[in-house]
Order: structure tokens, then C-alpha cells, then sequence
């Protein structure tokens, strides 16, 4: 469906899966049962819900090529394909990673091109 893929996390989240080299999950993943990520058309509505307000994120990009059959892409809000990551994240995947600032509108503020 796409090559790239986007997953807004804790910064100190992520800064435990850089020191495991692996990323296992926050704990909605771990509720859900899957690794939830967004398209970069879905990703800014994804931080707008679920993450309205909130400091200290990281945007990470990640190659769905690298992750193979263990992405789905499911019906989720409003029946968009969501892509979840039945796995853990292997940070090999990631191609890179942002602070997710908040900007003067008050909301993140998230590349301009994004695939």
C-alpha cells in the first residue's frame, strides 16, 4: 500500500527501544495486541485524537518493505486501512526519526512532504 509508514511515540519510549534495538510497543499496542502505525495521510489526524496537547514525541518513519507479512492493513477509523504491525519493530526498519514539536496553531507540527 506504501513504502513508508509513521508511528508517534513517547520519546522516552523510544529511547528504551533504541537501547533494546528493538521497539515492542507502547501500551495501546500492547492492549490492541499489534503495533499501531499510520500512513502519512492518517498520521496528523492520529496525533490530533490521540495525542492532542502532548510534548515530548517523536515522529518515526519506517520502511514497511523491511517488515514484510507481519503488516496488516486493516479497517479502522471511519473503515481507513490502518496499518498494524503484528511483531515487534526491528529498528533496521527505521529510516528516520523527529521530535514532534507543537506548533504556533497549537498543533504538531509535522513535515511538509511526507510519502
Amino acid at each position: 500500500m506504501t513504502d513508508t509508514v509513521y508511528k508517534i511515540v513517547p520519546e522516552a519510549i523510544w529511547r528504551e527501544a533504541r537501547a533494546k534495538g528493538v521497539f515492542e510497543g507502547a501500551e495501546i499496542d500492547h492492549r490492541d495486541g499489534y503495533i499501531h502505525f499510520s500512513t502519512g495521510a492518517q498520521a496528523r489526524e492520529t496525533a490530533k485524537l490521540h495525542f492532542a496537547g502532548l510534548n515530548g514525541l517523536l515522529l518515526v518513519a519506517v520502511n514497511t518493505l523491511v517488515l514484510g507479512d507481519a503488516l496488516k492493513f486493516e479497517p479502522s477509523r471511519g473503515g481507513d486501512l490502518f496499518p498494524h504491525l503484528y511483531g515487534i519493530l526491528p529498528l533496521s526498519a527505521v529510516l528516520w526519526e523527529m521530535p514532534l514539536l507543537i506548533g504556533v496553531d497549537g498543533q504538531h507540527a509535522f513535515p511538509e512532504k511526507m510519502p
